[in-house]
């Protein structure tokens, strides 16, 4: 199956604007699909952010036109995915949940400002009208979620804004312009006293190497992202961990982990130990009936856990929590 228009926009416009060595990590489990049938389906699916309790996971289905956010609910079993309901208007994409469930930030083409048009990709001092991408923030109320409302211009500082992961203290961590640098960098953007401060590009080694899809640790000490140093390279999934000197050199996590065209989308499951990504991979079936509802050359959310790497470097705590 070939990526939906959604997910093909997106790959198309990054690509229109512009991996970590293998080290030696240590064994891991082998990523398991999520939800097969049911969040994983025959669309591609990606993205997951969810709740502190695990029990309710928002993410990304391609559609015709586009992409949606959904949810589903954990009861026993996770519930047929529904669309959000600030979402299925516009291309939205991207969750990511703060940890302590209180914002969901995500990425949309919506207008700026109401009545206006969809946002433009601009790069290379091209346009592709309508294509864009801006980092929203909606905030959880007593009765479900508020009203969306956009970031500021010191983070969406152009069309191509996209892949937000927030830590604890509210800082995130993003993939955007830095002016007058018109390529697309890792960047985070402090958030002191209720701002968004102007963002500052994140540095993981090689400068040329292109990195996308941050996934920050809540205290900030570790990151995984996916990564390649030639444009002819698949992205590949590799960690980073922060010290006294500043960030690790990456850490490739792997060929069990990287599989399939693509390893992308990196997002922490409620343990902060269990990292979900989206790959195209396949898996061998001896029942093409039963694999022709997720296990057909799409995307589809995978999960593997990282314990492995994080105790082998002292990092991370593990939180109780459920996530079916």
């Amino acid at each position: 199956m070939q990526l939906s228009m959604g997910f093909a926009t997106a790959a198309g416009v990054m690509a229109f604007f512009g991996s970590g060595s293998p080290g030696h990590p240590p064994a891991a489990p082998v990523p398991a699909v999520f939800a097969p049938g049911v969040i994983s389906g025959p669309a591609d699916d990606a993205a997951p952010a969810f709740t502190p309790d695990g029990r309710t996971v928002y993410f990304m289905r391609g559609t015709d036109d586009g992409s949606t956010l959904m949810e589903s609910h954990l009861d026993g079993r996770w519930s047929a995915p529904r669309t959000v309901s600030f979402s299925g208007h516009w291309r939205d994409l991207d969750p990511a949940m703060a940890p302590d469930g209180s914002f969901l930030l995500f990425v949309s083409n919506r207008p700026a400002e109401a009545g206006g048009q969809p946002v433009d990709a601009t790069g290379t001092g091209k346009r592709r009208p309508g294509l864009g991408m801006n980092i929203w923030r909606v905030d959880r109320q007593q009765n479900g979620w508020g009203t969306p409302v956009r970031l500021p211009d010191a983070v969406n500082a152009c069309g191509m804004t996209f892949a937000p992961s927030v830590a604890a203290d509210g800082s995130i961590y993003f993939i955007g312009c830095a002016p007058p640098d018109i390529g697309l960098h890792l960047l985070r953007s402090l958030y002191r006293e209720g701002r968004y401060q102007t963002p500052s590009p994140v540095s993981l080694g090689d400068v040329g190497a292109q990195i996308r899809d941050p996934a920050i640790a809540p205290d900030g000490s570790y990151i995984v992202f996916s990564i390649k140093h030639d444009p002819a390279q698949p992205y590949r999934l590799a960690i980073a961990f922060h010290g006294r000197d500043g960030w690790s050199k990456p850490l490739d996590l792997g060929d069990a982990v990287n599989s399939g065209t693509h390893s992308m989308g990196a997002q922490w499951g409620c343990d902060r130990r269990t990292l979900y990504f989206y790959s195209d991979r396949r898996l061998p079936s001896s029942d093409p009936d039963g694999a022709a509802t997720w296990n057909n050359g799409g995307d589809n959310i995978w999960r593997v856990s990282l314990t492995p790497w994080l105790e082998a470097h002292g990092a991370g705590t593990s939180v109780v929590c459920t996530t079916g």
